[in-house]
């Protein structure tokens, strides 16, 4: 596995540390499509939660959050239609809400954790 992996996995276990700990349900981690991969999918009381990942052990390429560009948001909305159609009943009735975690050190299981709720994604 290479290293950028490791450090990703890593603040990925971190971020749904995180989230559980802060009440959220974890109902899928790494779920994969034709589309590419969903980080994090969870339950938020009655809000159906599609969380981005992004880990780095500094700031020297920039805020963990500036790599959830425009292309990204819409990528994570195509991904994020694909499984509820796979998954209609865990879907229905539910607001779906994209979050986003950042994480920045060099462990990331000490790292602190950056939580943006409901990210614009049009």
């Amino acid at each position: 596995m290479a290293h950028k992996d490791i450090l990703g996995r890593a603040g990925e276990d971190r971020a749904a540390d995180h989230l559980r700990s802060i009440g959220f349900d974890i109902v899928a981690r790494n779920w994969r499509c034709r589309l590419g991969e969903i980080d994090i999918i969870a339950l938020d009381g009655d809000d159906l939660v599609v969380i981005e990942v992004k880990t780095r052990r500094g700031v020297g390429f920039g805020h963990p959050f500036e790599a959830i560009d425009p292309r990204k948001r819409r990528r994570l909305w195509r991904l994020a239609m694909a499984w509820m159609r796979e998954h209609p009943n865990a879907a229905r009735g539910r607001r779906l809400r994209f979050d986003a975690v950042g994480i920045i050190g060099e462990v990331p299981a000490l790292a602190p954790v950056e939580h943006l709720r409901d990210l614009e994604i049009a």
